[in-house]
């Protein structure tokens, strides 16, 4: 009963097959063999525009370099008070930025208040020396507590950002999960919402180590292969990574597995509902689901078997906590069966065998 994290899962067959049939022979390095140039384009399809992408091992590589590409002295980028970027990036950001630093934005559930943001914006004078100036606002997709915003969110997001002069990125280490819950199209949670620059995760939803970076205006990229290189992000061997993509998305496997994730979340959320220890925090829409319930349950779930993670409490949840509850996360994946689930509930209705 494996609920701890996504990241815990291993690679889809797809993926792993891939990687076995692409490893074999001679190839071009550093991106310049037929297959990283076909995922190019495989990128441009799937977006429907013309597209920059770039390779890289891991999301912090993503966020952090994305970041870098459009830094300015002084700069800060603005994002949630609990997103990833802030909270578990372990100053990553700030470092391949050359000290960048990140602003952060109140918000219900994880999700940027628009009306925040643009006090946040405003008090950012980019002629006040002192103060430094704005660089760009990140938002997350899901975000850390598992909501998403929908398209109608995000672009205005998108104009507050716009009418500043700034771009905006997006965190996408769970984005098939949220295009998923939104049933739209990648273009249409993207550029046609506002969307600057993209990273794209594969990670968490059955790739072994692939994550890119998408700019949606390939102009504006022209700095990102020296900024990869220097981070020493550029895999002499990318064909490794463009091989899980190749996977991935080749006939909406990626769509299929995180198909699979979301389903398994609501089936834990339909099987709770009837709980009277464990209750839902909030609504589940990706495949993170919140839940509250005493500590000594949560001790005996886990002695039991069930592996999952304390959460710190949001901000704006802080008085909506029950009494003598503590906050949890509990993750699905691809590789998450009913029968998991199954054995999930049985453990919380029956807590005392």
């Amino acid at each position: 009963m494996f609920f701890a994290s996504d990241n815990w899962a291993g690679a889809a067959d797809e993926v792993a097959d891939s990687l076995r049939q692409h490893s074999e022979g001679f190839s071009p390095a550093y991106g310049e063999s037929d297959l990283d140039k076909g995922l190019e384009q495989r990128f441009n399809d799937l977006f429907e525009k013309e597209v920059a992408v770039f390779f890289v091992g891991t999301g912090t590589a993503a966020n952090s370099l994305a970041l870098s590409s459009m830094n300015r002295p002084g700069g800060f980028v603005l994002c949630h008070r609990e997103a990833h970027l802030i909270e578990d990036e372990c100053g990553a950001p700030e470092f391949f930025t050359s000290g960048a630093r990140l602003a952060p934005i109140d918000g219900p559930l994880g999700k940027i208040d628009p009306d925040a943001l643009h006090t946040g914006l405003k008090r950012l004078d980019p002629n006040f020396v002192h103060h430094g100036q704005p660089m760009a606002v990140s938002l997350t997709q899901a975000t850390e507590v598992g909501t998403v915003y929908t398209c109608d969110e995000l672009a205005l997001i998108a104009e507050h950002t716009h009418s500043f002069g700034l771009p905006l990125h997006m965190d996408g280490a769970r984005f098939a999960n949220a295009l998923v819950r939104l049933g739209c199209t990648p273009a249409e949670m993207t550029w046609k919402s506002g969307i600057d620059v993209l990273s794209f995760g594969g990670t968490k939803n059955g790739c072994w180590c692939a994550e890119a970076i998408v700019f949606f205006n390939p102009e504006k990229a022209k700095e990102l292969p020296f900024i990869r290189k220097r981070a020493a992000q550029l895999f002499s061997k990318t064909r490794f990574i463009a091989a899980q993509f190749h996977a991935y998305l080749n006939d909406d496997l990626w769509i299929r597995l995180a198909t699979r994730a979301n389903e398994m979340a609501d089936a834990l959320a339909r099987g709770l509902w009837s709980s009277s220890e464990v209750q839902i925090a909030w609504q589940c829409q990706s495949n993170e689901l919140f839940v509250t319930m005493p500590q000594a349950l949560a001790d005996s779930l886990q002695a039991r078997g069930a592996c999952f993670y304390p959460w710190p409490v949001p901000a704006d949840q802080a008085n909506k906590i029950p009494t003598g509850h503590s906050l949890y996360r509990l993750v699905t994946s691809f590789a998450t069966t009913e029968e998991h689930v199954q054995q999930f509930l049985a453990l919380v209705a029956n807590p005392d065998t």
